[in-house]
Parts: structure tokens; sequence; C-alpha cells
């Protein structure tokens, strides 16, 4: 088979979606997710092919600081920075192309598209599927060390947090942490 019938056979790209997110005329934001983090493009349709304006991934938040490996944390992180690298190349306004992504109520890709928003990149979104605020911050996971440690089970299910010199429970102040590294790092542009 050849392109567009391989990619609808082998469950790649849905096509009826990418037509509805092309006529909107509007930048996609192409988010995908892994089991090692996040990706994310923003692309302009051209005739003769897509052109990708910008690229981020998760793992570059490294360099802001982030030791809180792949969650909801760092999704939203992910989103903030590249809402504020967007921003910065004067992208206003991006249209969300999940791909083949479930849509559920408070996963990853809301919380990225919420970053994103908070960075001032609009990203049309309803508050009733973003995540809770508290999900955001890490407070959840804050409050599962808490119950670990009485339970004595904290130091094997944590362990890549503390090997990595973080203590799960202080995880929402790391998260302002790095929102703020971020932040401060395009507002001194």
């Amino acid at each position: 088979m050849f392109g567009k019938l391989k990619r609808r056979s082998e469950q790649k790209t849905d096509y009826n979606q990418r037509l509805g997110l092309l006529k909107s005329g509007k930048l996609r934001l192409a988010v995908r997710r892994s089991l090692s983090g996040m990706s994310a493009q923003i692309i302009e349709y051209q005739q003769n092919g897509d052109k990708v304006l910008l690229t981020v991934r998760s793992r570059e938040l490294k360099k802001f600081g982030w030791l809180g490996g792949n969650n909801l944390s760092s999704s939203y992180l992910t989103g903030l920075l590249t809402g504020s690298r967007a921003a910065e190349k004067g992208m206003k306004e991006a249209v969300l192309d999940m791909g083949l992504n479930v849509s559920t109520k408070g996963n990853r890709v809301y919380a990225f598209a919420k970053g994103c928003n908070d960075a001032g990149l609009n990203v049309a979104l309803g508050n009733e599927i973003t995540p809770a605020a508290e999900r955001i911050e890490g407070k959840h996971i804050e409050k599962l060390a808490t119950a670990l440690k009485e339970k004595g089970a904290y130091d094997k299910y944590f362990s890549s947090y503390i090997k990595k010199g973080l203590k799960p429970e202080e995880m929402s102040r790391h998260f302002e942490e790095v929102k703020n590294n971020i932040l401060n790092n395009f507002s001194r542009k």
C-alpha cells in the first residue's frame, strides 16, 4: 500500500480529523506522547507540504532544573515551554492536534495545552477537561509519598525520584521552581 492508504490502515493518521484541523486555517499544535516523554510541534499547512515552525520535547525541561520525571506536571511544564517559545516567535494562536491520543478528562495532553495557554499561546480548551491545579502542581504525589512513608513502601515506589535528588513530598515546591525558571528565562528576552 502507498502513502495515505498505508498510514490509514496502520492507524497512524486519522485523515478526517486532520482535514477538520486544516480547514480551521490556524497553526496546528501537534502533541505526541510516549512512555519516555512528550513532544510538540507547531505546524503550518502549506500546499506543497506542512512546515514545522517549532519543536519542543519534554527532555528539554532538564535545562530548567526538572527532576520529576514524566508525569502530569512535566506535561504542563512542557506546554509552558512550548507556549513561551511560540510567543517569543510571535505566534498567538494554534489549534490542538491530539493525533491518535484518546481524549479523556484531565489527561496529560490537556495539561500540556493548559501550559501553552498560561504562557500566552491561545489554544481553544474548555476548563472542564483540564486537570485540577493541585494535580498539575504534583500535590497528589506529595500525598502519596506521605502515605507510603507511613507504610514503609516509600523508597521502593519513589526510587527514581530519590536517585535524582528529588524528595517527592516536595514536588509542588520543585514544580514552582521550574515553572518560574521557564517564565523568567523568557521574560528576560
